[in-house]
């Protein structure tokens, strides 16, 4: 009894941990218009503060999987807590957008660290039986802050100086250190595995490459050469990572785990579901601010309907699953992503928050039925030897996909709204609209003009992804099984569990 006591404990403080990183995941997204005022950040800008965190955070987590398998979970749990504290006060009192880039950097080293190895000790911790239980308490953890996310930055950028929004990291880093030190066993995993050093190289440098090169040709145009040499060079340094973890000794990625039609599929379908998710929320805020004139807490109660949709479509995926099988809930749930985007792309200046709050929560409920069952099937493959690699190379996965949404439908929109800004608008309107819409706020005409070249900015990266959540509920249909199998190795789950106990 004590033991399993000590099990949910120790959830608690991962639970603690992880709301920290979704509380920092949409608590920026309220923020981004007053970034862009106050630091009078670009729309590059913008896009860094996200991709210069999620990409740190993609390039450190499958090394960060490893070495917590080596020298122990509990130990970098508890470092990297420390960091992503210290960095959030760095962050807090920036004076340049450069100097707010470098503080989200550091702290994505430190959730590159907490979101492997906390799933790791939940997969040694949990047995099948109570597995999906406590995968959900510490993914809703996650979830929920999402929504406190902008209703607390919200809050806070209407009362307070806009360091705040990070500073509220601080306190629950405080309480995850305490019950992390009490509650969480030390664990470890493979202790044989060595470290790879031109693979963690490769892998980090062709990301930035590929990304950078992506949010430069949003500014300088697809045809920029140097845009587009960085992307190719970008592809080809990911080209060579791949080419060489065939054949090294002591390879970073351990692609014998792509052999389980489980773990491939529920890591690309819950990557795919990363990018609609952290494109729509870069999106959406800047909206609510530039079109419908709403502060920073107006801005984040109106992303409500799509956590709400996000929770209610995870409890009801979890049922639906039991009885239908992951398979067919994961793809209904990337079409009606999809289906909303579609609906979404229609959205005018003048389009109502009625509509807007539809097809939103409709969203929501997509990702509900996608990320969670998608990301059960992928840990549901891994043993406990490779729980830490393999719930570092799952999170990086997502990460990336966050990353490369962020990227992508963010230069999209970027390219079709400055396309469509007509030939009177001041210059500085083009960096961002934000911008557009300070300076033009003194002309009616012009402010008009602004909010819809955003809007059709908007719609056409929602396009973009829909087609890409169209994608991903074809591949569900062909890429999961039809049952999920049992999780490997349950005598060895078990005797791991109680011994790190």
């Amino acid at each position: 009894m004590a033991t399993s006591t000590m099990r949910w404990y120790a959830l608690a403080a991962l639970a603690l941990s992880t709301l920290a990183i979704g509380l920092d995941t949409t608590i920026l997204s309220v923020a981004l218009p007053t970034l862009s005022r106050d630091l009078h950040a670009s729309t590059g800008d913008l896009q860094w503060f996200t991709n210069a965190y999620l990409l740190v955070l993609a390039a450190v987590l499958l090394p960060a999987g490893m070495l917590g398998d080596r020298f122990g979970r509990k130990k970098l749990l508890l470092g990297a807590l420390f960091v992503f504290g210290a960095a959030s006060a760095a962050c807090a009192w920036a004076a340049s957008a450069g100097q707010l880039i470098a503080a989200r950097s550091i702290l994505g080293l430190g959730a590159a660290v907490l979101m492997p190895l906390s799933g790791a000790v939940l997969t040694v911790l949990f047995d099948e039986r109570d597995r999906s239980k406590a995968l959900s308490v510490w993914l809703t953890a996650s979830a929920l802050g999402i929504p406190l996310g902008p209703l607390l930055g919200g809050w806070l950028l209407d009362n307070f100086w806009w360091g705040s929004v990070f500073l509220i990291n601080v306190p629950l880093v405080a309480l995850a250190l305490i019950a992390v030190a009490l509650w969480v066993p030390e664990s470890h995993g493979d202790r044989t595995r060595r470290f790879d050093p031109l693979g963690v190289l490769l892998s980090a440098a062709g990301l930035v490459a590929l990304t950078y090169g992506i949010i430069e040709a949003g500014d300088r145009g697809w045809g920029d050469a140097r845009s587009l040499s960085t992307m190719i060079g970008g592809a080809v340094l990911l080209a060579a990572f791949a080419g060489w973890q065939r054949k090294a000794r002591a390879a970073l990625v351990d692609l014998d785990l792509f052999r389980s039609r489980a773990f491939t599929g529920g890591a690309v379908l819950a990557t795919l579901a990363s990018f609609a998710m952290l494109g729509l929320l870069f999106a959406l805020p800047q909206y609510f601010s530039a079109v419908g004139g709403q502060d920073a807490f107006g801005s984040g109660l109106r992303l409500l309907p799509v956590i709400g949709g996000l929770l209610v479509g995870a409890r009801t995926a979890e049922k639906l699953a039991a009885r239908a099988g992951h398979r067919l809930v994961v793809a209904f749930g990337l079409a009606l992503i999809t289906a909303a985007m579609v609906v979404g792309s229609r959205t005018g200046a003048g389009s109502g928050y009625g509509f807007v709050a539809a097809w939103i929560t409709v969203a929501g409920i997509g990702l509900g039925f996608t990320m969670p069952p998608s990301m059960d099937v992928a840990l549901g493959a891994l043993t406990p030897q490779r729980s830490g690699v393999g719930n570092g190379l799952l999170q990086a996965m997502r990460q990336v996909g966050g990353a490369i949404g962020v990227a992508i439908l963010g230069t999209v929109l970027a390219g079709a709204y400055r396309d469509h800004l007509p030939p009177a608008a001041p210059p500085v309107a083009r960096q961002s609209a934000a911008a557009g819409v300070e300076a033009t706020a003194h002309d009616p005409g012009l402010l008009h003009a602004v909010q819809t070249a955003f809007t059709h900015g908007m719609d056409v990266s929602l396009l973009v992804a829909a087609a890409v959540a169209g994608a991903g509920a074809i591949l569900a249909l062909v890429l999961l099984p039809g049952h999920s199998p049992a999780a490997p190795m349950e005598g060895e789950r078990r005797v791991l569990a109680e011994s790190s106990l």
